[in-house]
C-alpha cells in the first residue's frame, strides 16, 4: 500500500505539511552559502530546547540508525568497556553492535515487557565491572515501553561512569528528554518519529566529556563525530550537508517548539491513554506486564489468539489501516499502534480503533 488511509505505524510517521513544503525549494550549495549554516544553527538551537540540553547538537545526513553507530564508533575502541542495559530489541542490538567494534560487553538484560525498575543489580555491575560506557534504549518501541532514565544517570554520575548513551529516537518530542538533568553524554535521536519529518536525518546532542572521548578515540570513518565539533565555526561539514533534509528536521521541530514542550507531551500522553484504554475496552491485552511503564508514543498489543498476525494484519489493511508488528520474540504475536508526531491525534486514532474494534468483532 503506497499510501495510508489511517497511518498509525510507529515511525515513519505521517510527514508534517510544513516539512513537505520545506523539500521544495530548491537549494544551492550548503558548503558555500551562509544561509545554509543560519539553518542549521537555528535547528541545533531548536533540538537543544527540545533536549533540554546546553550539549552541542550533531545533525547528520541519514537516518536515525546513523546516530547510534556514530555515538559507538566514535567514542570506543576495541576492550572499552560497555555496560549494556536491554529492555527489549533495540537495547540488545545496542549491546550487540558494541561488542562488533570489539568492545568488551557485558548485558543485563530484563524481559522485553518490562521497564528498568530495580537500580540494585545496575549499581553492583557498575561497581563491579567498570564501564566506560552505559547504553540503554529510553522509548522501546517494539515493546511499547518507557524505561525511566534520571535514576540511571544519577548513578552514572555518582560511580563515575564516562559516558552515558541513551538511544530516544522514538521519545524526543513526545515525552520528556531531560539530557542534562539525567547526566546523558551522548542522546541520540532522528527525524522521522515526533518530529514528523522523512527519514533522512539523525542528531544527538554530545556533552564535553564525551567530546574528549572522541578526541582522543580519533574515529575517522564516514560516521566519524569528530569534524563535527568544529565544522559550524569554520563552515567546513565532514561530507555534503543535506540543505533540504535540515530544512526539514527544522520545521519538524518548529512545530513541536511553537505548539510547546508541555503540550506536545500532554498531547502525546493522553492519546497514548486514551489508545490503552480503548483496546482494553475491546477484550484485547497490551503487551508490556502491568507494572512496565507504557510509552506515551506507541502502544502495543498482543495478537488475538483467535487469528494470526498476518490474517489479521491484512485484515486491517483492507479497511484502511496499517499498524506495526513487532520484532524478535514479539514477532508475530504483537502489533503496535505509533500515536506519535502527527499520528498522535484523537481524530486519527479514532478511526484506527474503530477499525480494530470492527475486525475484532468479525471474529467473535
Amino acid at each position: 500500500m503506497k499510501i495510508y488511509p489511517i497511518p498509525m505505524v510507529p515511525g515513519p510517521v505521517k510527514v508534517a505539511r510544513q516539512v513537505l513544503d520545506a523539500y521544495q525549494i530548491n537549494y544551492g550549495s550548503a558548503d558555500m552559502e551562509a544561509e545554509f549554516l543560519e539553518l542549521y544553527n537555528q535547528t541545533e538551537a531548536n533540538l537543544k530546547t527540545i533536549l533540554s540540553t546546553r550539549n552541542q547538537v550533531v545533525i547528520q545526513s541519514g537516518e536515525g540508525m546513523l546516530a547510534l553507530w556514530s555515538a559507538l564508533k566514535s567514542c570506543l575502541v576495541p576492550g572499552d568497556r560497555v555496560l549494556s542495559i536491554a529492555t527489549g530489541v533495540f537495547g540488545d542490538g545496542i549491546g550487540d553492535m558494541a561488542a562488533s567494534i570489539g568492545a568488551d560487553v557485558r548485558k543485563i538484560s530484563l524481559p522485553n515487557n518490562e521497564t528498568i525498575a530495580d537500580m540494585d543489580e545496575i549499581k553492583s555491575t557498575i561497581e563491579t565491572f567498570n564501564p566506560k560506557m552505559i547504553t540503554v534504549v529510553h522509548c522501546e518501541t517494539p515493546s511499547g515501553t518507557l524505561n525511566p532514565i534520571a535514576e540511571l544517570g544519577h548513578a552514572k554520575k555518582k560511580l563515575g561512569v564516562p559516558l552515558l548513551y541513551v538511544d530516544a529516537v522514538s521519545s524526543i518530542g513526545g515525552s520528556p528528554v531531560l539530557t542534562d538533568e539525567w547526566n546523558i553524554d551522548l542522546c541520540l535521536g532522528g527525524s522521522q518519529k515526533c518530529l514528523s519529518s522523512l527519514p533522512d536525518m539523525a542528531f544527538l546532542s554530545v556533552s564535553d566529556a564525551a567530546w574528549e572521548i572522541i578526541d582522543q578515540v580519533g574515529y575517522a570513518g564516514y560516521s566519524a563525530l569528530k569534524p563535527f565539533r568544529k565544522a559550524q565555526a569554520e563552515h567546513y561539514f565532514p561530507c555534503t550537508p543535506n540543505w533540504h533534509g535540515v530544512a526539514g528536521l527544522n520545521a519538524g521541530a518548529e512545530l513541536i517548539i511553537d505548539e510547546g514542550l508541555s503540550n506536545s507531551f500532554c498531547r502525546h500522553e493522553i492519546n497514548a491513554q486514551y489508545c490503552r484504554n480503548q483496546i482494553e475496552e475491546m477484550g484485547l491485552t497490551l503487551f508490556p506486564a502491568s507494572d512496565a511503564i507504557p510509552a506515551p508514543t506507541v502502544t502495543a498489543v498482543n495478537v488475538p489468539q483467535e487469528i494470526s498476525w498476518q490474517e489479521f494484519d491484512a485484515k486491517l489493511r483492507r479497511e484502511g489501516l496499517v499498524v506495526a508488528g513487532s520484532y524478535g520474540p514479539m514477532t508475530n504475536k504483537v502489533f503496535r499502534l505509533g500515536h506519535m508526531g502527527t499520528q498522535a491525534d484523537k481524530n486519527l486514532v479514532t478511526q484506527a480503533l474503530e477499525v480494530i474494534r470492527k475486525v475484532i468483532n468479525q471474529l467473535t
